[in-house]
């Protein structure tokens, strides 16, 4: 076997694995110690650029809750239970025992699995993890996607004929771009990666280009805008079918559309409604602000424009995320110059692959919710709980993730997991999770394993990829989540590592040599780029060349166009605002955090910052009209539960709306939401932005 680390003391060139942006950064080790965590100032995509979440992952590291040894839950005699250490050998003979017997009772989908952001930073694990599920039979697959995102690769699906299709800001020869629910200063974007955004959009307007930011809150990429359109909340879709009701009203537009499209009549049909005082009244922006917004799109011609989790997580998110999709391809700016590109990936060379459009027709869903479509090879993940409670799921594997915090309606998702036969959480850090599983698998972290970017560089701004060494040496309790599954996986009898490779004879760089070897670069040559390998910026008309249906974009997929329908009585209904007659009534909209990632990072600051303080950030006027102060808690509570939460006074909010960050066990918004109600019917994922509540003093 290779050894993984080079240096014991000094400076090691890595990438930060916290988010899609995936920066360079450079590591200052002493022995097992992390001293410090900076910005590549050589890495060609960051630029030296990296913030608070990357510069603490040495504290992550040395985490206080840091796992280093695997334990399990025991009972005693009068039905108690506490855990105890296991060594890594009992652990894969227990599991072996129980998945082999519950796969024997029960069939394959009694065993299933969740994996969140945590995996999706590992590739060799989440690799292994997959390929373990599969290789049992199990189709009880559940990931982050149904979470927050299931409306982006369904769009994909229904209109461009694959899921994976994920279009990619043209940063460098774009004019004009637009964000809906976005605020990538702070998150890096969502599905695209904008790393070192700051500098990015402002070399970019320096470059003569415009960017529009809707949002009912005044963010931080809003106040570095040319223009914010503060909507109200849930209102997005009707801003965009205006935009693309008045381009369709040009002749020579809709001639040139028909020619490379199937389904323009349907989306100007459903678009009609939508004139500019209509707009107004919906939106609360002046008509004047959407002529302004208009004759920006003019001027551009092509345009850039993406959505983030303020719409993906609303009840209006296909139907924003579809007419997103609508106005880049009725303006010539879906995989054109100037517009938005379809990034083929440094390591997968989507664009080299022969495709079979997909009908977008969902696979049955999970036996306890039938109605629950299943779609991209998974559940989703509210069927979870359903499927626990009805028997049919038993064991459940937890990868990088805390459903706890992150699934609805927390009080039922515990008890549920309580109640498996096993729950096997692997991660490196104890959570509101690891606190109720049976079997906990202590798992090397991000700087104690060599990485790709294995499928996420898809999202970066260029075609690119890069390669680390683990920067530390792994603690000695700690196993690499490839090497449990192919333990695992070899006890059982099923293959989990690729080309017959057997758990002993395997490393980190094996495997990842095995990726390389299929990439457009070499594996020395891909570690000789030590700050990483960019082989091109934008691509362009491979996806029309390869992916699309008979080379035309379905711009009126019937479940969408269907969908809109209902939405658009919502919209002109005025039903997305809160009730007028109630001063307690308010909307809620999610947030992304400068310092935390989902449930990472709540309890650990980069050296000099300070940590993450979650609260609710209201709107001036309706503190006032409340009667409560910055500092003050109240009592939030929708249809579905309760929390209390700190009240942050802010300037930034539009009134009416109440802002909270997700994947706090305080503040928890899951406790808010419900996987029985509000679960949309297209993709089974569950309302979390746009959420109605009432907010009283405590």
């Amino acid at each position: 076997m290779r050894h993984h680390v080079g240096v014991t003391t000094g400076d090691v060139v890595s990438f930060c694995r916290v988010c899609n942006a995936m920066c360079g950064i450079i590591v200052s080790v002493s022995e097992d110690r992390i001293l410090q965590v900076r910005g590549d100032d050589q890495h060609p995509l960051s630029r030296g650029y990296t913030c608070p979440k990357g510069r603490a992952l040495g504290e992550f590291h040395h985490h206080p809750a840091r796992l280093d040894g695997h334990r399990r839950r025991i009972a005693d005699a009068g039905g108690a239970s506490s855990t105890e250490p296991v060594g890594g050998e009992d652990l894969i003979d227990e599991l072996t025992d129980l998945v082999g017997t519950t796969i024997a009772r029960h069939g394959p989908d009694s065993v299933g699995m969740y994996l969140a952001s945590g995996s999706a930073f590992d590739t060799n694990g989440r690799r292994a993890a997959e390929r373990f599920l599969s290789r049992i039979g199990s189709r009880q697959k559940y990931t982050a996607t149904t979470i927050d995102t299931p409306c982006k690769p369904l769009v994909a699906e229904l209109m461009g004929g694959w899921s994976g299709l994920t279009p990619i800001w043209d940063h460098e020869q774009s004019s004009l771009l637009l964000l809906f629910g976005s605020n990538p200063v702070v998150s890096h974007g969502h599905s695209n990666a904008i790393a070192d955004p700051v500098r990015r959009l402002r070399e970019f307007r320096e470059r003569g280009g415009c960017v529009v930011v809707a949002d009912p809150r005044r963010t931080e990429t809003a106040a570095a805008s040319d223009l914010h359109l503060q909507l109200r909340p849930g209102t997005d879709a009707a801003v965009l079918a205006h935009l693309v009701r008045e381009l369709l009203e040009e002749p020579q537009r809709c001639d040139e559309v028909r020619a490379r499209t199937d389904g323009l009549d349907q989306v100007i049909a459903a678009v009609a409604p939508f004139t500019a005082p209509v707009v107004a009244g919906i939106t609360g922006l002046d008509q004047s602000v959407l002529a302004e917004l208009l004759a920006l799109i003019g001027r551009s011609g092509r345009l850039s424009a993406l959505t983030g989790t303020g719409t993906s997580m609303s009840g209006l998110a296909n139907s924003t995320e579809w007419l997103l999709w609508v106005l880049h391809i009725i303006t010539d700016s879906s995989d054109r110059p100037g517009g938005m590109w379809f990034n083929p990936g440094h390591l997968m060379q989507f664009d080299t692959r022969s495709w079979s459009p997909s009908d977008g027709l969902p696979e049955p869903g999970p036996r306890s919710r039938p109605e629950l479509p299943r779609r991209f090879g998974e559940h989703p993940c509210a069927a979870l709980a359903d499927e626990i409670e009805a028997g049919e799921l038993r064991i459940l594997f937890v990868v990088g993730g805390n459903p706890v915090t992150a699934l609805p309606d927390t009080v039922r998702t515990t008890a549920a997991l309580m109640s498996l036969d096993a729950l096997v959480v692997l991660d490196v850090v104890d959570t509101e999770t690891t606190a109720l599983a049976s079997h906990v698998v202590a798992t090397t972290g991000q700087l104690e394993r060599a990485d790709l970017p294995w499928l996420l560089d898809v999202y970066q701004l260029a075609v690119a990829t890069q390669y680390t060494p683990a920067v530390v040496e792994p603690g000695p309790g700690r196993l690499s989540t490839w090497r449990f599954f192919a333990e695992l996986g070899a006890a059982l009898g099923v293959d989990v590592l690729p080309r017959g490779m057997r758990p002993d004879e395997a490393d980190d760089d094996a495997l990842l040599d095995e990726i390389l070897s299929r990439s457009r670069s070499t594996p020395a040559a891909v570690r000789a780029a030590r700050h990483g390998e960019v082989v091109s910026g934008a691509v362009h008309g491979w996806v029309h060349d390869r992916v699309l249906p008979g080379g035309r974009w379905r711009l009126a997929p019937a479940p969408l166009v269907e969908q809109f329908g209902r939405d658009q009585q919502t919209l002109l209904a005025g039903a997305t605002d809160a009730d007028p007659d109630d001063p307690h009534a308010f909307v809620l909209i999610p947030q992304r955090r400068l310092r935390t990632m989902n449930s990472q990072l709540r309890d650990v600051a980069a050296p000099g910052g300070r940590l993450e303080v979650p609260g609710a950030e209201l709107a001036g006027d309706d503190c006032a009209r409340l009667g409560i102060s910055d500092g003050d808690t109240v009592v939030i509570s929708s249809d579905h539960g309760s929390i209390t939460a700190t009240v942050q006074v802010s300037a930034r909010m539009e009134q009416g709306c109440v802002g909270l960050p997700h994947g706090w066990a305080s503040a928890d918004v899951s406790r808010l939401t419900s996987a029985s109600e509000q679960v949309d019917p297209l993709t089974g994922m569950i309302l979390q932005s746009g959420l109605p509540v009432r907010i009283e003093p405590a």
